[in-house]
């Protein structure tokens, strides 16, 4: 009987919490006139409104639903990494990062971080190339709708196949109109939802420490020792110091320049704004990423990781945690559905920023250029929407693929490509806001070492360690097994690009 009234009472939600999506952004839609008007809106916005929408759409699916299962199979080792490192650093990046970005963004009324790229060297190849790696960032997209996909069929009893398909096709689908204007609306709801959510699932372990934090590590201790400890050799994410904190502080550095982050700022008219929509941002982020806890509980709950006789895979953890705890009492029933709806919330915020900043990728850093005067400016908001049903029709075949056959989960597929993005759009926007004078090519051949680094060091090195027997020092550890860990590759990118990039850019200026 709880469970037939917790998936009545999610439909209902579900169907209210569409219609709720759909006024707004038929509201924002009417404000809709161009493609300008789709990327950066036309709406005047409050910074604390911007900034929760900054918030949200930094805290994806992953950080509520996937990653959560990371720390309930590896433990404590994972909350260092997921809660603490890759969060301060993030944060840290965005504040210095975000006045000088958006000064240079307002000048050149860029769009899209290609466009920025571009515009800052004057290059219009540069801007090309960006554009086609922002590409990788449909790996994310997919990431999300699989999460969702985990949420929505165990909350509504649905074949996940079928609800993958209907999410794709609702939220593509409204995409295609609103942009900019719906989505700051939507996503400052969403991440209204989501700071009670947080609370909640933070919460949500209360009985876990009634006789104390020491009873606490103890009990997680009593199903596996490695689940109390700093580092865990066990697992292909959190081995060591070098992996947890090193790397991880590397990505959150770089994590920043995502087009749907950093090109948040440019949303706001007034200069004054800026530093409330930082503090507002910056405190919501460190809340959502402090979720992550509740995979601690989650391991107390289902101690072998299982449900119902079933083995839970990492991405179906936290839904079924949910499912699990927010059951029993009208009350318990009632947090457990606002519970599912946050997560959803979490899932669709980063959703939206994403369909938005790559389709108008697609249209205005790779079409256009590419069709030149046969693709009129009247013309492009149509193309948009066309860009946005192929990456719909790219989304369904590859979330498919992993919701039937991921490699541990599909935060390890996500991860990689978007990963291997902000490795090498890292460079040309460090130097492009801090170093005046400097060559296009300079930053160009600093991203090209970041792609080859990163996929050299996530598929071709452990290739020479497995079957050549290649000895690397403390690094072969990282190269070995059938899941890798994509901070690793990721952060190895970042430095030595950024090595690279500085070495070229005084070569550069020695030769003038």
């Amino acid at each position: 009987m709880e469970a037939n009234a917790q998936t009545t009472g999610a439909w209902i939600l579900v169907l209210l919490y569409m219609a709720g999506l759909l006024y707004l952004v038929f509201r924002g839609a009417r404000q809709t006139r161009s493609l300008s008007d789709y990327a950066l809106g036309s709406v005047v916005f409050s910074p604390v409104a911007v900034g929760l929408s900054l918030a949200a759409s930094m805290t994806s699916a992953a950080t509520f639903v996937i990653n959560p299962g990371f720390i309930a199979n590896f433990g404590v080792s994972g909350v260092i990494s997921y809660a603490i490192a890759l969060p301060l650093a993030a944060v840290t990046s965005l504040v210095l990062l975000t006045k000088s970005f958006r000064r240079y963004g307002q000048t050149v009324k860029a769009l899209t971080l290609a466009q920025w790229i571009g515009s800052r060297y004057n290059s219009r190849p540069f801007a090309l190339a960006m554009g086609v790696l922002a590409l990788l960032l449909i790996t994310f997209i997919v990431l999300i709708v699989v999460a969702l996909t985990k949420v929505l069929s165990s909350a509504l009893q649905l074949n996940e196949t079928i609800v993958m398909l209907s999410i794709v096709v609702f939220v593509f689908g409204y995409m295609m109109f609103g942009g900019a204007n719906s989505m700051v609306y939507t996503n400052t709801i969403q991440a209204a939802i989501m700071i009670v959510v947080a609370i909640l699932l933070i919460g949500s372990g209360y009985d876990h420490f009634k006789d104390g934090i020491g009873n606490f590590f103890s009990k997680l201790a009593a199903i596996d020792p490695q689940l109390v400890k700093p580092t865990n050799p066990n697992s292909p994410l959190f081995r060591d110091f070098y992996e947890i904190i090193f790397a991880q502080v590397v990505v959150g550095i770089a994590i920043v320049v995502q087009p749907h982050i950093i090109t948040r700022s440019l949303l706001l008219k007034r200069e004054s704004d800026v530093n409330k929509f930082l503090v507002t941002a910056v405190i919501v982020e460190l809340l959502f990423f402090a979720v992550v806890i509740a995979g601690l509980y989650a391991r107390l709950t289902f101690p072998d990781l299982s449900f119902n006789g079933k083995a839970l895979p990492n991405d179906g953890i936290i839904p079924a945690y949910v499912r699990a705890v927010y059951a029993g009492s009208p009350l318990a029933l009632v947090a457990g559905l606002f519970v599912i709806l946050g997560l959803i919330a979490a899932g669709m915020s980063t959703l939206e920023g994403l369909v938005q900043s790559v389709s108008t990728t697609i249209t205005s850093d790779l079409l256009k250029p590419l069709l030149g005067k046969r693709l009129p400016e009247s013309k492009l908001v149509m193309v948009n929407r066309l860009a946005i049903v192929g990456m719909a029709l790219i989304t369904i075949y590859l979330s498919n693929k992993q919701l039937t056959a991921p490699k541990l989960s599909v935060g390890i597929f996500a991860q990689n490509g978007v990963y291997a993005y902000f490795s090498a759009a890292f460079i040309p926007v460090i130097f492009g806001i801090f170093v005046k004078d400097v060559k296009a090519w300079v930053p160009f051949a600093a991203s090209i070492t970041a792609i080859l680094v990163h996929f050299g060091v996530y598929y071709l090195l452990p290739l020479g360690v497995e079957q050549l027997g290649w000895e690397m020092g403390f690094f072969t550890k990282f190269l070995q097994g059938p899941v890798r860990n994509p901070a690793i590759a990721s952060s190895s990118a970042i430095v030595v690009s950024s090595f690279i990039g500085f070495i070229l850019l005084r070569v550069s200026k020695l030769n003038r």
